[in-house]
């Protein structure tokens, strides 16, 4: 396992099968009368290696999309790619795999366990798939120090600051080297100055990594740093744009 095998060039590689492909996606919750459509025949494509924004106001679908995307949610109609597998029907055990071995996400919250040191935290994926002590501190270690982290490795992450501890979850999430990070308003809970911090290890991933990166945001300027913006609204796809 490679430490986030780098490519050294920003370009999307189209000779590769897109990353994410929706189709046509639909979500709707509840039945008849009480029916709430999130997603209303959504479709678009990600290329691999793409650095994607997908910005809406609070409750236009956004999360709902990246949930699904991220195979964390069912889809009520229509269909999702990730690398050219169809993952719609797949079963749990399967969609555990694919999260496990392609994706890596990034909560606003962090998601992290409270009760665990910031090396405790980035492991805890590679305990979950299996990988051996002695490498999996190694790889942790190695992923904390990228992000400027290891002298704090062993602190409680409630002893870190907000900033670190999004930078702790950041690490986590490529602890198993995925190919796709989503991170959903990675930025919503940090000040300006880490907001930047972010954007820029959100920028390096893609450009000297390769990773193909969607950050869910409805922060325009966060979007802005993106390849493409992808607008929805009302469950649907309002606009598209490159920067």
């Amino acid at each position: 396992m490679g430490l986030l095998r780098q490519r050294g060039r920003s370009t999307s590689d189209y000779s590769l099968p897109r990353a994410i492909e929706v189709i046509n996606l639909q979500k709707r919750y509840g039945t008849g009368d009480d029916a709430t459509y999130a997603l209303r025949g959504v479709s678009f494509g990600i290329n691999t290696g793409e650095f994607v924004a997908i910005i809406g106001p609070s409750g236009s679908g956004k999360s709902t999309l990246l949930n699904i995307m991220g195979a964390l949610d069912r889809p009520t109609g229509g269909k999702v790619l990730i690398g050219g597998v169809d993952v719609s029907h797949l079963s749990n055990l399967e969609l555990a795999k694919i999260r496990n071995q392609k994706i890596g996400f990034v909560f606003q919250d962090f998601n992290l366990l409270s009760r665990m040191s910031a090396i405790e935290n980035v492991e805890f994926p590679l305990v979950l798939a299996g990988v051996p002590d002695e490498q999996r501190r190694k790889r942790s270690m190695a992923l904390l120090n990228v992000f400027g982290l290891a002298p704090k490795a062993k602190r409680n992450v409630e002893k870190l600051s907000g900033g670190e501890r999004q930078r702790v979850a950041v690490a986590r999430a490529l602890a198993n080297d995925p190919t796709i990070v989503l991170a959903d308003e990675p930025t919503g809970n940090l000040d300006t100055k880490n907001t930047e911090i972010m954007m820029d290890f959100m920028k390096r991933l893609n450009t000297e990594f390769g990773k193909t990166v969607v950050v869910i945001t409805h922060n325009p300027d966060v979007a802005n740093q993106a390849s493409r913006i992808i607008a929805v609204r009302d469950g649907m796809v309002e606009e598209m744009s490159n920067n």
